[in-house]
């Protein structure tokens, strides 16, 4: 396998992975899933390939994962057999072993993009087009609340740092993660993490964190993943002069993403009333970004759409950009095109507002509505 020049700090950490430093030091490999010490997959170009490298013992794989895991001051055992970790690159790690694991300890490391991309780099890679990325850039500039959904390895870590570039240097940005890998290139960046309880002390939740984060004047929250009860404090959050704050979440299609943050809401233990909590998201939040992967493997933003209010009890919406679909071509990529809904964005009405100019990948789309941009 190609092997990619590495830091020296990185090259010693990659050392301690045994087997598995080959793997991690080829630029290609994207994902690395031990299925204990029978198979070793990775995730190339999108598709999930075996590779002839194993662990000869559970025990050298064992000692590979108390590594990665202790490295972050976390542990893993017979109590607490699930964990969550990263390495000093920042590439995402989980971890199972017996008794949950049936046939064997199992690790899937995600490798995290050496230097954050940025619009250009998923431009060029087909993720989204010029126009939708100048869209975002003006969400970001008008100080809208994002929320970026889509499966698992969608890419919506991805997003979020090429998002978060556009944040203006001099405000003040709290980031909270279950494990740290956002990579923001601003200086005055405070970077939280949560913590699971165990000898040491008690756990410090995601909950825990953005409470926290609101007495540390923050111009804008970034929070990893929503994914509990914390839905409730971002929403208030967002709800209380942190706009401008992003986050992510797992939901199949924009439309689920409401739905999923009501239930989230509803795990916090309160007896909220339903139309209460759709009027705090519906003024909470204002844009929804749906990525998916597609069959070819190919990550794509696929869908762009406006919060735009409540009619009786129910959330309403309109799409700003789509990807649609048209076929695959000789090597079975998808084909499609990214297109405008045609209908004006209520964000350009906030941009306007705070006296700055429509992004010049978009003025070309709404020059009708707005003269100076032309």
């Amino acid at each position: 396998m190609s092997q990619a020049l590495l830091q020296p700090a990185l090259q010693a950490d990659y050392s301690r992975l045994g087997p598995l430093a080959e793997l991690m030091s080829d630029q290609h490999v994207t994902e690395v899933m031990v299925m204990g010490t029978r198979d070793i997959y990775v995730e190339v170009d999108g598709k999930i390939l075996l590779t002839p490298i194993s662990f000869t013992s559970d025990d050298e794989l064992m000692s590979v994962i108390r590594y990665i895991v202790e490295s972050v001051g976390r542990r893993v055992d017979n109590e607490n057999p699930l964990c969550d970790a990263r390495l000093a690159d920042g590439s995402r790690v989980h971890v199972a072993i017996p008794p949950v694991a049936v046939d064997g300890p199992l690790l899937n490391i995600r490798k995290f993009v050496r230097g954050p991309l940025d619009m250009a780099d998923l431009i060029r890679l087909g993720s989204c087009s010029e126009s939708a990325f100048g869209f975002l850039k003006a969400c970001v500039l008008a100080r809208t609340n994002i929320v970026v959904s889509g499966g698992t390895g969608s890419g919506k870590t991805t997003l979020l740092n090429v998002l978060s570039g556009y944040v203006p240097d001099d405000e003040r940005i709290v980031t909270i993660e279950d494990a740290a890998e956002l990579q923001l290139r601003q200086r005055h960046v405070a970077r939280l993490e949560a913590r699971p309880g165990g000898p040491d002390g008690k756990a410090v939740t995601i909950r825990d964190l953005v409470t926290s984060s609101l007495r540390m004047r923050p111009d804008r929250l970034v929070v990893g993943e929503v994914r509990g009860p914390e839905a409730l404090d971002m929403l208030q959050a967002m709800n209380t002069g942190h706009d401008g704050s992003m986050t992510t979440l797992h939901a199949n299609k924009p439309r689920d993403v409401l739905a999923r943050i009501e239930t989230l809401v509803l795990m916090a233990g309160y007896d909220l009333p339903v139309r209460a909590i759709r009027a705090q998201i519906t003024s909470a939040i204002n844009v929804i970004v749906h990525l998916e992967r597609l069959r070819d493997g190919s990550r794509k933003v696929v869908q762009i759409s406006e919060v735009t209010g409540m009619e009786e009890d129910v959330i309403t919406m309109q799409d700003v950009f789509r990807f649609i679909r048209t076929g695959l071509d000789a090597q079975g990529r998808v084909v499609g095109r990214f297109t405008a809904a045609g209908i004006r964005p209520r964000v350009l009405d906030q941009l306007e507002d705070r006296g700055l100019e429509i992004p010049r990948e978009i003025a070309p789309l709404f020059h009708e509505s707005v003269p100076s941009a032309q």
